[in-house]
């Protein structure tokens, strides 16, 4: 799991598997076995971060964590906790022998090691805005401006963060009837970061101010889908579905094939709608398979990710379709031209949920939390 802490010591440690009761989001579930033990928890209800802080209160020297449904697991554990221990994720099938050795009484040695270094450091936003415009109506958009520690990150989110620097470049030479405001986010890849934080340092007033946020990540996969968040007003603040409209309405107006993509947490406009402001964005596709009716609708090959390099080193100045970025830009550009100029017809702002349930969605960021 991401934010793991090491083992103690760093060194490797040794106990027996034991079988947390439940899915181990209350102390309760914990067996007073678990103390100096390993513990074997299911997926599900809470965040991996509550599951591992539970065990480690609970006297565990690590934690496992094995998925609920078909596949692999990772994830983070989020912020960091002081009762946090050692935690790593297994798929359901690589559990179900150890489930059912421990269920039918059987003991179940185990060890667990992992060399990690988890610490709070500073970084920071950088957000800009039009000297011009109605302060009171705020057109908001930003990208991440960090990468993963494996790679450079030209595709994510270099792609979105140069969009912005353009744009905003470009926006110099004309008249804004709405205040514009640019956001280049620290921390996106460790959990959202800098965003959560922004949204959370704002007083209402400031909040209502912000019309809508756009979300721009990743805009030039090599082997891409042009992806529209599917953000409607049904489950996120009005105004959401009007702009995921603004978008599907430019790619027809252009003879372009689109798809929606969830709308569930992965990227920047959390903290924006968790906390009233309508959000949405476009983006190319990360790790996920390209269908046969993907391929063609957008070319390249089905099969393979959207972006091969998705994460990992190869994300270099190598690692862009040029053609999908440029087309992605001018989409950009035509946002923030249309809601600098009117937000005619755009629901009104109303509800400020300062209280947000930050564990809402299965992802916040670009790993899972649940």
């Amino acid at each position: 799991m991401s934010l793991t802490p090491p083992t103690k010591d760093k060194e490797p440690v040794f106990g027996p598997l034991v079988l947390v009761a439940n899915n181990g989001c209350d102390a309760s579930d914990y067996p007073t076995n678990v103390t100096g033990s390993i513990a074997f928890i299911r997926r599900g209800i809470c965040s991996f971060g509550i599951k591992s802080e539970n065990a480690g209160k609970a006297g565990a020297i690590a934690a496992v964590v094995y998925n609920n449904v078909q596949g692999s697991l990772a994830g983070t554990l989020g912020q960091p906790s002081e009762y946090h221990v050692a935690t790593f994720g297994i798929s359901d099938t690589d559990a179900e022998l150890y489930i059912k050795k421990l269920q039918a009484g059987s003991a179940v040695d185990s060890s667990a090691y992992i060399d990690a270094i988890v610490e709070n450091i500073g970084t920071t936003n950088i957000i800009a805005q039009t000297n011009a415009g109605d302060p009171d109506n705020c057109v908001m958009l930003g990208g991440h401006s960090d990468s993963v520690s494996a790679g450079p990150g030209i595709n994510d989110d270099g792609s979105g963060t140069l969009t912005l620097l353009e744009i905003a470049t470009q926006l110099t030479k004309y008249t804004v009837n709405n205040r514009v405001r640019f956001a280049w986010w620290a921390g996106e890849e460790e959990g959202l970061l800098g965003s959560d934080y922004y949204v959370s340092q704002l007083s209402a007033e400031e909040n209502s101010k912000i019309r809508l946020f756009m979300d721009y990540d990743m805009l030039a996969s090599p082997n891409y889908a042009y992806q529209v968040y599917n953000a409607t007003d049904a489950v996120n603040p009005a105004g959401s579905e009007e702009l995921r409209d603004l978008y599907t309405d430019y790619y027809e107006a252009y003879g372009q094939n689109y798809t929606f993509i969830p709308f569930d947490g992965r990227s920047d406009y959390d903290g924006f709608i968790k906390n009233g402001i309508p959000g949405g964005g476009i983006a190319t596709g990360a790790e996920g398979i390209k269908t046969e009716e993907e391929a063609e609708m957008f070319g390249g090959t089905a099969g393979d990710w959207f972006d091969p390099c998705y994460h990992q080193p190869c994300d270099t100045v190598d690692n862009l379709n040029l053609e999908a970025w440029e087309f992605n830009a001018k989409l950009v550009a035509h946002s923030v031209a249309t809601y600098a100029l009117s937000f005619e017809g755009f629901p009104k702002r109303s509800v400020v949920n300062q209280d947000a349930d930050l564990e809402r969605s299965s992802y916040h960021g670009p790993q899972l939390v649940v």
